[in-house]
């Protein structure tokens, strides 16, 4: 049983839906903040990075930080750059990007349900990055960016999302990455308690991203609890629940996770060849997408660029294991040529390998051995749901960068207050 509760929505007023919105804290570099920042005092930059407002030389996981977190999100509420809402409401949020919409509901889960292993996780999370949104949270009282949730398709919930959506939205717009936002708000009682009530039939729900944000939701809320006494207590507190954007699988796009590395780790690109073809079949390729490189066309196949040339490696039959996890694309390349040959044990740590989103493209990932960045590349199969909703509920975890969705979620659609 899911609980999912509707809640008193922190959002900009109508006019300044566009100036406020932002992308997600953690896909940001400090010069990309800077420069989002610099001309837009709406910006929730401020908020979710609120570095940008303090000299470049105070290190971001710093105290001052979190304070102008706390300092600039008064000021949004004094300005009235957000405001919130007197009732609790639900919303349905659409994202349309290059012709395909996904469409779910905005509204607040419970932290028992992810202790409870009801809101099911795929990923690893870092102690430090959790840490850091805590004390966001501890300062502001406020989650500032939903977390990005799916739930296989349920035909009472897609029949709630299809009557909604008939209707006129309250706010329509085109964000800074040409993504299209629709939201509806969902105010009649009737709707809101069919709302609830569909997703207490649902076994549970999957993190799609945002595991730091939902980790940091949880253990905010069990350090309340340890401080005012609430341990075993009451779980209906409003810092018992965070905000999500909960969509059905049937919408989302899993996009590929590409490899770079910068060196064959002393091997000449002949020897490493050699090495490689103990494991994979290996043939010179002609370009097969849009964007002039090579895209793979199963989990058991790469592309590899590297001097000019694209190849097709495919995992030979005795080294390809039948696992939720092992089967990944991301663990077959990780356990057969970044660990054994190219010395890349963690590849979270090591700093000879970068990721880089399927968004980008092939044409990208060629460039970047052009360019004499990086010595290899391998474009990657993307992971499905099917595959990541196998891997959580077998209670295990993917490989790091196993996933790249697409559209990211807006950050300043909503957010919740916690007091």
């Amino acid at each position: 049983m899911v609980r999912i509760k509707p809640f008193r929505a922190v959002h900009p007023p109508k006019e300044l839906y566009e100036k406020v919105a932002a992308p997600p804290y953690d896909v940001l570099s400090y010069s990309d903040c800077e420069n989002l920042a610099r001309d837009n005092k709406y910006s929730l930059i401020h908020i979710t990075r609120s570095e940008v407002d303090l000299p470049k030389d105070v290190d971001c996981h710093s105290e001052i930080v979190y304070k102008k977190a706390k300092e600039n999100l008064e000021t949004f509420f004094n300005n009235r750059y957000l405001v919130q809402e007197d009732e609790e409401i639900f919303y349905v949020y659409r994202q349309v990007m290059n012709g395909r919409s996904q469409t779910g509901f905005i509204g607040c889960v419970n932290v028992y349900d992810y202790i409870n292993g009801i809101i099911k996780k795929h990923e690893n999370t870092r102690k430090d990055k959790e840490e850091d949104r805590i004390r966001h949270i501890e300062e502001t009282k406020c989650q500032s960016e939903p977390v990005f949730l799916s739930y296989k398709s349920f035909l009472p919930l897609n029949d709630i999302i299809q009557n909604v959506t008939a209707r006129s939205p309250y706010i329509d717009f085109i964000s800074a990455d040409k993504v299209r936002n629709i939201l509806w708000e969902i105010r009649e009682p009737s709707v809101i308690q069919s709302v609830v009530d569909n997703f207490k039939k649902l076994d549970c729900l999957y993190i799609a991203d945002g595991h730091h944000r939902s980790a940091a939701a949880v253990n905010y809320a069990l350090r309340m609890d340890e401080e005012t006494k609430n341990s075993g207590g009451k779980e209906d507190r409003e810092y018992h629940y965070f905000m999500a954007v909960v969509f059905p699988d049937r919408d989302l796009r899993i996009m590929a996770y590409n490899r770079a590395v910068k060196d064959l780790n002393n091997l000449s690109e002949e020897e490493f060849i050699v090495k490689i073809s103990e494991r994979f079949t290996i043939s010179e390729v002609s370009s097969n997408d849009k964007d002039g490189g090579y895209a793979p066309e199963s989990k058991k196949e790469f592309g590899m660029y590297m001097s000019g040339r694209w190849f097709s490696l495919t995992i030979k039959p005795q080294y390809y294991i039948d696992d939720p996890v092992l089967s990944l694309s991301a663990s077959i390349l990780q356990n057969n040529i970044l660990e054994p040959f190219l010395g890349i044990k963690d590849p979270r740590t090591d700093k000879r390998i970068d990721f880089i989103g399927g968004i980008k493209g092939t044409a990208y990932l060629k460039s970047c051995v052009d360019k004499k960045e990086y010595s290899v590349v391998f474009s990657m199969f993307p992971t499905t749901m099917e595959e990541l909703f196998k891997v959580s509920d077998a209670g295990k975890l993917m490989p790091p960068k196993s996933t790249w969705f697409e559209p990211k979620l807006l950050s300043g659609i909503t957010l919740h207050k916690l007091d």
